[in-house]
């Protein structure tokens, strides 16, 4: 039977991978819009920078749930 903590862990996770997959759509979904519309290199290059700042956001995230798991790995 799941404790209380692994049905949180596990939602905080899904909205991890969310995060990611929702920043890789977008970030695709604008390349396309920019080649599109010839959007500048500068511009493209903010969405660019925009979506690597996503995937840290989707990253640190994830270090901290599994920092949490190996914390409550450690008390039981």
């Amino acid at each position: 039977m799941a404790q209380h903590g692994d049905t949180e862990q596990a939602k905080a996770g899904q909205r991890v991978a969310l995060i990611i997959a929702g920043v890789a759509v977008l970030w695709m979904l604008l390349n396309l819009i920019g080649a599109e519309y010839n959007w500048s290199n500068r511009t493209r290059a903010f969405f660019d920078l925009a979506a690597m700042a996503g995937f840290g956001f989707g990253l640190w995230r994830t270090y901290q749930l599994w920092r949490v798991r190996q914390n409550d790995k450690g008390e039981n």
